[in-house]
């Protein structure tokens, strides 16, 4: 679900395209100078001067990935319009793109109710993790394919089937059937650090065994929606082709899959993504023993949690993944946790937001046990939950809502309301423009349940509660509101 605020959330802008990533080496000594106050840092690193010894190395293990199939056409169908707003509406143009319009849904139709299918055929990377031929890949690249092959640096081509999938993370795993004592890379066991150099070799716009080099330019990169990949970000020259190739640290250990750029224009400008190596293992492992991939469930729906929020329920800091309900019959509700609580940490790991908590959960496996703290009504509580197993339709629980809800307030706060002739709790009438409680982002029809985790029935309930918050020094309220039936938990300022 998501609930419209006025929302400081900072988002990436621009458009996210498929291809890939990293980068490599040199050696530098530089002297850093602070301003006076500071201690100047004197550092002293160093690289080889060219990765040629590198790249023979782990260059056989790097492969080019073709695949061919069919796709469905795009169908546009005799009813499709041309939409043209900027056009007068006796504009002799709108006669023409309306025969054009009519002609052309007749020619894209379907075939007898059949959909159209078209051949297509494209290339990406991989590369060799054991010596009898199992090879890491992007799922984007071989999604839809009929035909798998590989090819080598030395130009020898081997067919490949697709063992397994994971689209939520975009890896693929694949293995050539007769492989026997290929050259094969290792991952690394330490992730790539910010400024660490990274060598990447793929195959852009199919011209195979393309090197590159950079840095690593940021870590924890969030690019999709519910991905569970905390991309690496690096500054390799990635393209289209250099899907799933890979990204190598200096000891010639693989780091990240490079699969995706971002880019305004679609070529490179200098800012790719690598899948961390820690996430492909895991994902690969899953893979290999069962062609498909299991995650654990904890069964909650949640959202994220401002400084207003965490004021009003007495949090220290805006940390935290807040529930706002548990799935029936899940996990997490079979062992007492409740709408309100804050999951604070898991086996002893803090927990900074609800993507971390997804990520954290889903990393471990259905039907283990893991510990979890939550911070309920000003206590610390501990929870072990077995974990269950996550599918599809689950998915949604591990997602966080848009942000934190707004909720309903007296009229010095700006809002309008009225017992809920429908159920518990008071329903906003009206939200006066510019208060308090329109700045918030309340809308007319939300229905507050709870103020400071207390029913409310009347108007005086709300503004007595408001009163004993101001009157405890507070500066916000803690509120449970059901917005378009979906529980949300906010803060509503109260000092003003």
């Amino acid at each position: 679900m998501s609930f419209e605020f006025k929302s400081k959330t900072k988002r990436l802008l621009g458009a996210v395209s498929v291809a890939a990533v990293l980068a490599a080496g040199g050696f530098y000594a530089a002297t850093l100078t602070a301003p006076a106050a500071v201690a100047q840092v004197s550092v002293q690193v160093g690289a080889p001067s060219s990765f040629a010894d590198l790249v023979e190395a782990v260059n056989p293990a790097v492969v080019s990935v073709n695949v061919s199939g069919q796709r469905q056409v795009r169908q546009f169908g005799p009813n499709f319009q041309f939409q043209f707003p900027d056009l007068p509406e006796d504009h002799p143009f709108r006669d023409l793109f309306r025969q054009f319009g009519q002609q052309f849904g007749q020619d894209q139709g379907q075939n007898n109710g059949q959909p159209q299918m078209r051949e297509f055929q494209a290339a990406g990377s991989g590369f060799v993790i054991s010596a009898d031929g199992y090879i890491v890949t992007n799922n984007h690249v071989v999604q839809d394919a009929d035909n798998v092959s590989v090819t080598f640096n030395d130009g020898t081509e081997k067919p490949a089937t697709v063992v397994g999938t994971d689209p939520r993370t975009d890896l693929a795993l694949l293995k050539i059937d007769d492989g026997d004592n290929l050259t094969y890379v290792d991952f690394a066991s330490d992730p790539a650090r910010v400024g660490d150099w990274v060598v990447a070799i793929g195959n852009p716009f199919g011209l195979g065994d393309t090197v590159t080099a950079g840095i690593v330019s940021a870590r924890g990169r969030d690019i999709t929606p519910n991905s569970y990949g905390d991309y690496i970000q690096i500054d390799a020259a990635i393209n289209r082709g250099n899907s799933g190739g890979p990204a190598f640290n200096l000891n010639g250990q693989v780091v990240g899959v490079n699969t995706a750029i971002f880019s305004p224009n679609g070529g490179n400008v200098g800012i790719a993504f690598a899948i961390p190596a820690s996430t492909v293992q895991q994902v690969i492992n899953d893979l290999k023993d069962d062609g498909a991939v299991t995650r654990g469930f904890l069964g909650v729906h949640l959202q994220d949690i401002d400084q207003v929020l965490a004021n009003s329920i007495g949090l220290d800091k805006a940390e935290g993944a807040m529930v706002t309900q548990p799935t029936d019959g899940g996990p997490a509700a079979g062992v007492g946790i409740q709408s309100g609580d804050v999951i604070t940490a898991v086996n002893g790991k803090p927990i900074k937001d609800s993507l971390e908590l997804s990520r954290t959960i889903s990393r471990l496996d259905p039907g283990s046990n893991v510990d979890v703290q939550v911070f309920r009504q000003g206590q610390s509580m501990d929870f072990q939950v077995q974990l269950g197993t996550l599918n599809e339709q689950q998915q949604a629980s591990l997602s966080q809502p848009a942000e934190p809800a707004p909720p309903p307030v007296p009229q010095q706060l700006g809002l309008e309301l009225a017992p809920n002739p429908d159920g518990d709790g008071l329903v906003i009438d009206q939200v006066a423009t510019g208060s308090v409680a329109d700045d918030t982002g309340f809308t007319p029809g939300d229905v507050i349940v709870q103020a400071n985790n207390q029913a409310v029935a009347t108007v005086a309930d709300f503004e007595r509660i408001v009163g004993e918050v101001k009157d405890s020094g507070k500066d916000a309220v803690f509120l449970k509101v059901l917005h378009n039936d979906q529980v949300v938990y906010v803060g509503l300022p109260v000092s003003q």
